[in-house]
């Protein structure tokens, strides 16, 4: 049977994420986002979800309108105060939010140290400040480090440039940021991507993540409507 991991609508896409998952949402700021895979999470229904993303948000959609749904229980990420970010405000001002506050660098490290099976490792990062408290510190030739634990996650939504039906992605200039390193430590991994093209159109050193970290994908053409949530077929 040939391998096709393209999915036709947003109910496929969503299938079997439960309830209390931690979610990778890729993304610097908007740049990169998926952010129909976002508001199909919102539909889709999942709540007590742990996210783990750059940022908390702007506005109330997106991201943001996933935390406004009630569906976060817990935040991961490097900023989550920016221009914008009302809901986040909101619901940590209301006891709704729990954030855990993480150095850019050290974030995409747990995640890349979960995708290659690495348990935790020791970073300089944070040593001796608010964020270092209470974990694990350690001398390497006269210097401390403490202990940070590699972040794997049940899921990842990313986005894609250009995508062939085996999952092979590549991404485009900025929007690559944290999707690459997101796709490799999830159990599932759901891409939606901005084009589709043929087996063989993507050469060697054009793909950024291989299609064996990548589980379904769905195409959303920039400035379209996405697929329906519901499944017709």
């Amino acid at each position: 049977m040939a391998i096709n991991k393209i999915v036709q609508s947003m109910a496929d896409a969503m299938s079997g994420i439960k309830d209390g998952s931690t979610v990778l949402v890729a993304g610097f700021g908007a740049v990169g986002q998926p952010n129909q895979l976002i508001d199909a999470l919102t539909e889709q229904g999942a709540t007590d979800l742990t996210v783990v993303c750059n940022n908390a948000g702007t506005g109330r959609k997106g991201l943001a309108g996933l935390m406004a749904a009630g569906r976060v229980r817990k935040i991961i990420c490097s900023f989550p105060r920016s221009a914008g970010s009302v809901v986040f405000e909101e619901l940590q001002a209301a006891g709704k939010l729990e954030l855990e506050l993480v150095a850019q660098g050290t974030m995409a490290e747990r995640m890349r140290a979960g995708g290659a099976g690495i348990p935790a490792f020791y970073t300089a990062t944070a040593y001796g400040t608010y964020i270092g408290e209470g974990k694990e510190v350690r001398e390497f030739k006269g210097r401390k480090y403490i202990m940070e634990e590699a972040i794997k996650a049940e899921v990842a939504l990313i986005e894609a440039w250009q995508a062939d039906r085996w999952g092979n992605l590549r991404y485009r200039t900025s929007a690559r940021n944290f999707n690459p390193v997101m796709a490799t430590a999830a159990d599932l991994t759901i891409c939606q991507t901005q084009h589709i093209v043929e087996l063989g159109a993507l050469g060697p050193d054009d793909i950024h993540t291989p299609g064996i970290y990548v589980d379904r994908m769905i195409h959303v053409p920039y400035g379209d409507p996405p697929p329906a949530m519901k499944n017709e077929s």
